[in-house]
């Protein structure tokens, strides 16, 4: 079995898929030769675990009435599979799972991620999903501004 097809494998069979085996562009590559949708999550600037909720309703383009809980990410998430041919992959980028104020949303947040393997599994749909951790947010600077959720830097 070629190293291609053991990822197809892996990833129609969905779960955790390892991020340090494998970067972000080849597993989005390898999610979409199995046929499934692909996104990436932009969890960089999250600090909470509603930042983290609406980075993914953000990534799968999810309507505005979202609940901001995790019942409605579980719900986001089934339905966004269910929407799909084959199902769904997930990439969680730089998931700050080491700051103290999101240390147990993370776990939380990935606790639904495998129940939503299980759902997909049953709708003969598959959900995968790969999560690079951060570790915790840098302290503000004195004196600088945050960088606003849109990515932009104000002119000075």
């Amino acid at each position: 079995m070629t190293q291609a097809q053991t990822w197809q494998k892996k990833f129609q069979k969905g779960g955790l898929i390892d991020s340090a085996a494998i970067s972000r562009d080849e597993a989005i590559e390898r999610a979409q030769a199995a046929g499934l949708t692909a996104y990436v999550v932009d969890c960089d600037r999250a600090r909470s675990r509603s930042a983290v909720l609406r980075a993914v309703v953000k990534a799968v383009d999810f309507p505005e009435f979202f609940g901001g809980n995790l019942d409605a990410l579980y719900d986001c998430i089934c339905d966004t599979v269910l929407d799909q041919k084959a199902g769904l992959f997930l990439w969680f980028d730089k998931l700050h799972s080491g700051d103290p104020a999101l240390t147990e949303d993370a776990q939380a947040i990935l606790t639904v991620c495998d129940d939503v393997v299980e759902f997909a599994s049953n709708n003969e749909r598959s959900f995968s999903y790969a999560v690079v951790h951060a570790g915790k947010h840098p302290d503000p600077e004195p004196g600088v501004a945050p960088t606003p959720y849109s990515g932009a830097r104000e002119e000075e």
